[in-house]
């Protein structure tokens, strides 16, 4: 487990990192201009070898820095995660060095984070949308993107033809959806508000 004199050790000899609480385990904020030079250090020299995941998170509009790209490491070594939020410092054109060269595993989450949030990942090998298609004109987990969707024409007139399908905006089922932010990331799934829809609630009669 990553104990205090890690942590220490790790603020002490990188003075750009800020430590960040949180209860499920060591989050830390890192500038943009040093993004990869922590990546680098922390898989060469502190065994954490693998980048669980990588995503971002959208605080709103009137938020100093309205995009934060968050990074899950995990050592084998130590037993466990360490966090490294990182603040794009451009909210309207929003961007942050890849890590794609450093991580393999970066390139897919770098291009759904793109996909979703519209954050420019620098010097991507390979830089576009992996969910939606390249012409798909929002960026579904931004704010203003609502819960239910917008209705979008598919761009292939062909499967249009087939299908007769379009993107439509999506039933509620219960939603908006929350999550708790204490506790454990097991703990912490989203829920929705309202469960009358499901077998946990009873249903209104």
């Amino acid at each position: 487990m990553i104990d205090e004199d890690f942590t220490r050790g790790l603020l002490e000899q990188h003075t750009f990192l800020t430590k960040v609480s949180h209860e499920d385990c060591l989050c830390l904020l890192c500038p943009p201009e040093h993004w990869v030079e922590i990546a680098k250090f922390l898989r060469n020299e502190e065994t954490f070898e693998l980048l669980a995941d990588l995503t971002a998170i959208d605080q709103g509009e009137e938020s100093e820095f309205r995009f934060t790209v968050v990074a899950h490491y995990y050592s084998r070594i130590h037993h466990d995660y360490l966090r490294i939020k990182c603040d794009c410092t451009d909210s309207l054109s929003p961007k942050i060095p890849s890590l794609s060269s450093i991580f393999p595993a970066a390139d897919w989450h770098e291009r759904e984070t793109f996909d979703m949030f519209g954050i420019e990942f620098t010097d991507h090998p390979n830089l576009k949308r992996i969910l939606m298609w390249d012409e798909y004109p929002y960026f579904p987990l931004r704010k203003e993107f609502p819960l239910a969707g917008i209705d979008t024409p598919l761009p292939a007139d062909d499967v249009v033809e087939v299908t007769q399908a379009s993107v439509e905006p999506a039933p509620m089922m219960g939603g908006p959806f929350v999550t708790s932010g204490s506790g454990p990331m097991s703990n912490s799934e989203p829920r929705a508000k309202d469960e009358s829809w499901t077998e946990e609630v009873e249903k209104s009669k």
